[in-house]
């Protein structure tokens, strides 16, 4: 499916903040066959825009000193659509949220802010103005879903809705997600994401999100991402109705998750 235009409140952008951009370039491109191509940005820097079948997935850059210095790992960020950047921002403020890089322009790409919710996960939202974001969904080699990994998962409930307008809920039923199950993240009509129950995730990782790209064969793309160097944390497994996924860090350190559906 191509994108135009994203809904407010949907995911937009996806991009990777390496330490070895050549590096994990050529990790992704091997794993998804990603189209990659080099944008200068200042001098002797780059930014890597990712394509799937002629439209942009996501981007990767070199984490700047400041990322570095934070002792914060290479990490896959996104970012969620919004009609305001500056309105949101506010508003994400007044619930509790840390404003890190206050609504800055992109150029005539779009403004946007980077954001910490209140339990800790970091995300940005962006206005688009010439650059939409991601241009294709629903298809093998595009990121598909976004997992909310935090210790505090009604309190990061109650945020996102309240800044998004986000529902949680059980599943396809539509009812209210009951505490300590699975909270699937409806946007709209969409299904978007999810927030784990805390027991799900690593004790030791800090909050964070998760992106999962769509794949054709998990575990053939589990195999093989392991053969270019990216370790395993969940092998591959099954998750009922919604086909199976793992987890994996590549090489240079940033975690990411594979998801295969069921074929209907």
């Amino acid at each position: 499916m191509q994108i135009d235009k994203h809904k407010a409140g949907n995911f937009c952008w996806f991009e990777l903040a390496t330490i070895d951009q050549p590096a994990a370039k050529n990790f992704y491109q091997s794993l998804f066959g990603w189209e990659a191509s080099d944008i200068p940005i200042s001098a002797g820097e780059v930014y890597t825009m990712l394509k799937v079948d002629g439209r942009d997935v996501g981007a990767i850059y070199t984490m700047r000193p400041e990322e570095r210095s934070s002792g914060g790992p290479p990490h896959w960020g996104l970012y969620v659509a919004v009609d305001n950047a500056d309105a949101t921002t506010a508003l994400a403020a007044t619930l509790g949220a840390k404003v890190l890089a206050p609504p800055f322009d992109v150029m005539d790409h779009g403004r946007m802010s980077v954001l910490q919710d209140p339990t800790g996960a970091i995300f940005s939202v962006w206005q688009a103005k010439q650059h939409t974001g991601t241009g294709i969904a629903g298809v093998n080699n595009s990121v598909s879903w976004a997992d909310l990994n935090t210790r505090n998962q009604t309190g990061a409930a109650a945020f996102y809705t309240s800044l998004f307008g986000w529902k949680m809920t059980g599943g396809k039923s539509m009812q209210p997600a009951a505490p300590g199950t699975y909270y699937h993240i409806v946007n709209g009509s969409d299904f978007i994401g999810g927030v784990p129950p805390p027991e799900f995730g690593n004790p030791h990782a800090p909050p964070h999100w998760l992106i999962y790209v769509q794949v054709a064969d998990c575990a053939a793309a589990t195999s093989k991402a392991k053969g270019l160097g990216a370790q395993v944390h969940v092998d591959t497994m099954g998750i009922g109705e919604e086909g199976w996924f793992s987890v994996l860090q590549d090489p240079q350190g940033a975690v990411f998750a594979l998801h295969q559906r069921k074929q209907q």
